[in-house]
């Protein structure tokens, strides 16, 4: 796949434009499993409650975190729970990166009513 990328960039280059790629590591991907029921019943209950009622939803995006997949190699019966604080206008990775304060603390609310949801199970 790198390779192919690779090609697509550097041929029928516009304008004779010089262009150089250099490859880098690609990560090995991740899928999350299935979580069990108390631990689905948990982070439901995690979003009404501190969400202002909106129910809770995940999203996969195009790209992955290569420790997971690592920890799920050696922990292959854990659940592996990936939670961030990328909500409503963050901006990640970019030179003006910046975190929604609120969002962020409504995160962190959630987080341990999730934490505590694993003690009581």
């Amino acid at each position: 796949m790198q390779e192919r990328l690779m090609k697509k960039l550097t041929e029928k280059v516009p304008y004779d434009c010089k262009v150089t790629v250099g490859s880098g590591h690609a990560g090995q991907g991740w899928c999350m499993k299935a979580p069990e029921g108390w631990v689905k019943d948990a982070f439901e209950s995690a979003g009404p409650d501190f969400f202002s009622g909106n129910k809770t939803s995940t999203y996969g995006l195009g790209f992955s975190i290569p420790f997971l997949a690592e920890l799920g190699k050696h922990y292959p019966d854990a659940g592996i729970y990936a939670l961030g604080v990328l909500g409503p206008r963050n901006n990640a990775h970019a030179p003006n990166e910046n975190l929604n304060l609120d969002y962020t603390k409504r995160l962190t609310c959630a987080l341990s009513h999730l934490i505590a949801s694993v003690g009581a199970n």
